[in-house]
């Protein structure tokens, strides 16, 4: 029970940062951070396929609904639920929560960065819908991952918990 409340928390977090705060900061036009999705990055990895894939959904929709955008945050997100457990599998083998404290930060770093990678891709190639403006669109992919890998590294420090030597050593 206390972890379906710590990830309703995460959840709801995630959902309110993205919407009224880094929806609304205008950093640049190749900036858009896509926090949200620290949600899926941190969620426990033995969870199963179909709610991860029911989670992501409901982030999608959630997002969607509140920002007004037709489905592109859930196709997005649906997409990085789905790629989750095999680049879990790929970059950081069997663990129980991917969280720096756990699997190391170069590891982390590596499975957050290709989700976020994966997720912001399909998010602004929907977004721009036409080559024309690839390298535009590739630009905002770049920058726009690198900005919200780092706020998914800071809200994953701010909500993980070590959970080897628990809060502190006595």
């Amino acid at each position: 029970m206390y972890r379906l409340l710590e990830y309703g928390i995460l959840f709801f977090v995630m959902v309110i940062l993205q919407v009224f705060l880094f929806s609304r900061i205008g950093i640049s036009i190749y900036v858009n951070p896509l926090v949200y999705i620290a949600f899926l990055i941190l969620l426990p990895m033995e969870i199963a396929g179909a709610l991860l894939l029911v989670l992501g959904m409901v982030l999608g929709m959630t997002v969607d609904f509140f920002m007004g955008t037709a489905g592109i945050n859930t196709i997005a997100t649906l997409f990085a639920a789905f790629c989750r457990p095999a680049v879990l599998t790929l970059l950081v083998g069997k663990d129980e929560v991917p969280n720096v404290n756990r699997i190391g930060l170069k590891r982390f770093l590596r499975y957050a960065g290709v989700i976020v990678l994966l997720h912001g891709t399909v998010f602004f190639v929907l977004e721009s819908l036409t080559w024309s403006f690839f390298y535009l669109t590739l630009l905002r992919i770049i920058c726009s991952s690198v900005i919200t890998l780092l706020l998914v590294y800071f809200c994953q420090k701010l909500f993980a918990v070590n959970r080897q030597g628990g809060y502190g050593e006595i």
